[in-house]
């Protein structure tokens, strides 16, 4: 934010000095004609960020916004600055990314680099979004660009490329550029084919799903340090989530939240552990919890913080934001058992412990912190009971 009296242009241009300082100084360090990989993963999008700092810095007006959130926001002036606000990150961010390709473009090194950009989660501090398999929390932005002197270059950019992937492809396609062979049993498939392509739409006929999961986001969310375990299968026209523990809390616990009384709005716009900690805190959290008994926004409230079926499965054709859990409907029994068995041949194929062996695996050491042990003289009983 600006301070020390700066103006915006000026406390812009200190922050982009920064990325252009921290990249020049990887280049000098660098031997040259050796082969090199820079990775660059700010916060700017994480939580926090400063209220209204879209509309400020970035010129993003809130009511701009109107009738154009989905279904599980709700579209009303707090969430609409919230949404403004972290556009203004993304659009920072862009113009780091614009900083990088300059000094690329001007050392000579941007038709020798494969550049890759994508974010690791969707949306945090709001329903459906970070810590959800929802297509808010998982359906994040790829965008690569291909040396056009590499071997193999199409020489044409601006395609789109339909096929599902995942970050985890990321990890061979690397490999295979550098000129490594992926170990064995390595979930995840090389991009390189699609890079190369100079096609759009649909390249691969078998990527036409991928999976997701989630085990937990930060360590003390719930009662005895417990995860929420989620399994997902994504396709073009389904969604359907496996949650393997229904019976605990998707976003965390509730903790200081009841029907009587919450932490103020403060607490819940800056402290994430406030309550329903596997939400991060932010202006969106406050405003529904402040409403958690507002018979208008009550189903809003439920739909982000309340505990969910052990299945669920959205017809996107028809449900692009996914409100309507159909995976009790007898119509969609067909398709339920489809996506499940897939699902669950995928996860039994790559030994996944929820399904393979003891559910539970995840939730003992060394995947959790055992909980703390009650202080003597305090009761008895096990830890975190």
């Amino acid at each position: 934010m600006v301070s020390d009296g700066a103006t915006i242009p000026m406390a812009r241009e200190k922050i982009l000095a920064q990325v252009r300082g921290n990249f020049d100084a990887f280049l000098v360090d660098g031997k040259g004609g050796q082969p090199w990989l820079y990775w660059f993963g700010p916060t700017t999008t994480h939580r926090t960020w400063i209220k209204g700092s879209g509309k400020a810095l970035w010129g993003i007006e809130p009511e701009a916004l109107r009738g154009k959130l989905p279904k599980f926001l709700p579209d009303v002036p707090a969430v609409r600055e919230d949404v403004a606000d972290y556009l203004g990150e993304a659009q920072a961010y862009d113009a780091y990314i614009g900083v990088l390709l300059k000094r690329l473009e001007e050392t000579g090194e941007l038709d020798r680099t494969l550049i890759v950009i994508s974010g690791d989660h969707g949306m945090p501090g709001v329903p459906a979004g970070k810590c959800n398999l929802y297509d808010h929390g998982t359906a994040v932005g790829l965008v690569a660009r291909w040396p056009r002197t590499a071997s193999g270059a199409s020489g044409r950019g601006g395609r789109i490329v339909d096929d599902f992937v995942c970050l985890p492809d990321l990890a061979p396609t690397f490999m295979e550029v550098g000129g490594v062979t992926p170990p064995s049993g390595l979930y995840g498939r090389s991009l390189v084919p699609l890079l190369k392509s100079n096609r759009s739409g649909q390249i691969d006929p078998s990527r036409t799903w991928v999976v997701t999961g989630r085990e937990r986001h930060v360590g003390n969310a719930r009662e005895g340090n417990l995860p929420y375990p989620m399994r997902a299968l994504r396709t073009k026209e389904f969604l359907y989530l496996r949650n393997f523990a229904p019976d605990r809390w998707p976003m965390g616990s509730p903790f200081a939240v009841t029907d009587a009384s919450a932490p103020d709005a403060a607490a819940l716009e800056t402290n994430t552990y406030a309550a329903f900690a596997d939400m991060d805190a932010s202006p969106t959290k406050a405003w529904l919890i402040a409403r958690r008994n507002d018979p208008q926004w009550k189903s809003h409230y439920q739909r982000a913080f309340g505990k969910r079926p052990a299945e669920e499965l959205y017809d996107l054709r028809r449900d692009r934001d996914q409100i309507n859990n159909v995976a009790a409907d007898p119509k969609y029994a067909a398709q339920k058992r489809d996506l499940s068995q897939r699902l669950m041949k995928t996860l039994t194929d790559f030994a996944d412990p929820r399904v393979t062996g003891d559910g539970a695996t995840f939730d003992k050491p060394p995947f959790t912190d055992l909980p703390p042990a009650p202080a003597k003289g305090k009761g008895k009983g096990k830890a975190g009971s």
